[in-house]
């Protein structure tokens, strides 16, 4: 979220009204974890619901490798939300909830969504959480209504989201192709100016800046840039000093976020990481607040 919409966060259901749009899609048959530093959510990670027959150890290793990620963030407690029937999300829940904890991080809750409706495991009062679960937020509920304001897109689901970040094809494909060869023989050419490791740095430092700012000026202005600007941007942004100071422009403007959509989608597969990690500090939760 953007500084000028933060949402408060007070409740189970809030909180359920805002992962998707901390996701970028609607959860289904999912394991998410909303994590939190004091009172602000840092970071969101969501994994597959597991399969009824998948193997214990396998399960026990999913849910330590999720921990493992939400405590390197820097995050002091998160809650656990499952998405499914109960025979699936309940132990899923529990076995993640654990693992949390095993990390030193205070579990908040642990909640299951199921067909429109949602249950707190940690939640004995009946007249608080009845046998039959409470209703999920609406569609239109104050939380969503706050975070479409502040221009937030929440996708039907995963599958959306993946084909919005889908990698160009066919005679787009072909183009990027070709101008990644222009500008691999390009940064070939910079090498020949400056033989020795320093200068060659110095010069990749200065091409790879010139190319981030012309990126935003371009996308700012409500352009794209032209296949053999792509090619070059995605080039350049291998070398770290490039991509530090991509990542240290990065912003949650709309605009941010075509940019880095745009670039990765048209990048060569060996490019792709630069981008896909700057693109999700774009959509970074971290003003997000929750009491």
């Amino acid at each position: 979220m953007t500084p000028e919409c933060t949402l408060k966060v007070s409740s189970p259901a809030e909180l359920i009204a805002a992962v998707p749009f901390l996701l970028g899609f609607h959860p289904a048959d999912s394991i998410t974890v909303v994590a939190v530093r004091g009172p602000r959510v840092r970071f969101a990670a969501r994994h597959d619901l597991p399969e009824p027959d998948q193997p214990g150890d396998e399960l026990r290793t999913e849910s330590d490798h999720v921990a493992e990620v939400v405590a390197r963030q820097g995050v002091d407690g998160a809650t656990v939300i499952g998405y499914g029937p109960a025979d699936r999300v309940t132990p899923a829940v529990a076995r993640t909830a654990e693992a949390l904890r095993r990390q030193g991080l205070v579990v908040h809750d642990e909640l299951r969504v199921t067909d429109g409706r949602y249950w707190s495991y940690r939640c004995t009062e009946p007249a608080c959480c009845p046998p039959d679960g409470r209703p999920c937020p609406p569609g239109h509920s104050a939380v969503a209504a706050a975070a479409t304001f502040a221009g937030q897109v929440a996708l039907p689901d995963r599958a959306a989201l993946v084909a919005q970040l889908a990698s160009v094809t066919g005679a787009d494909r072909a183009a990027m192709t070709a101008a990644t060869a222009r500008a691999q023989g390009r940064l070939a050419d910079l090498m020949a100016r400056e033989l020795h490791e320093a200068g060659f740095a110095r010069l990749v430092r200065h091409a790879g800046r010139t190319a981030v700012r012309a990126a935003e000026r371009s996308y700012r202005s409500g352009r794209g840039l032209a296949d053999d600007q792509v090619a070059w941007l995605g080039v350049l942004l291998i070398h770290l000093p490039v991509r530090d100071y991509a990542w240290e422009r990065i912003g949650t403007q709309p605009w941010r976020v075509t940019m880095w959509t745009d670039v990765l989608r048209r990048v060569e597969p060996p490019y792709l990481l630069a981008p896909a990690c700057l693109l999700s500090f774009t959509g970074c939760p971290a003003n997000t607040a929750s009491d």
